[in-house]
């Protein structure tokens, strides 16, 4: 029962890991997360994106809650690890498909 709970934890924490929404996830969804969180940010590079990812949630209005803070410097080395270990892959995204946006204009641009 033990172990159980600790993987759920673990995948609790993963999902949230902004190197998994950037990565792992459809473009649509990355962009989808950090609009919820209204970001100020347009676009982030695909190389570091978990890290960027986390930076744009900092760089967001305050949540009335609080506790979004402390997660995201957690996750912020997580993301580094990641980010450093998927470079093969997200540097050929980059140069494939550039940055990811995150508010698209209606012009498609």
């Amino acid at each position: 029962m033990t172990k159980i709970m600790t993987l759920g934890v673990f995948l609790s924490v993963l999902s949230g890991c902004g190197s998994v929404s950037t990565v792992l996830q459809l473009d649509a969804d990355a962009a989808r997360n950090l609009r919820k969180q209204k970001t100020y940010c347009q676009s982030i590079p695909r190389i570091y994106s978990g890290l960027a990812f986390d930076f744009c949630i900092l760089n967001a209005p305050p949540n009335p809650a609080g506790f979004m803070v402390p997660l995201v410097l957690l996750d912020l080395p997580l993301s580094a690890a990641f980010d450093t270990l998927s470079l093969p892959y997200t540097i050929y995204r980059q140069a494939a498909d550039g940055n990811l946006s995150i508010y698209w204009r209606r012009d498609g641009y």
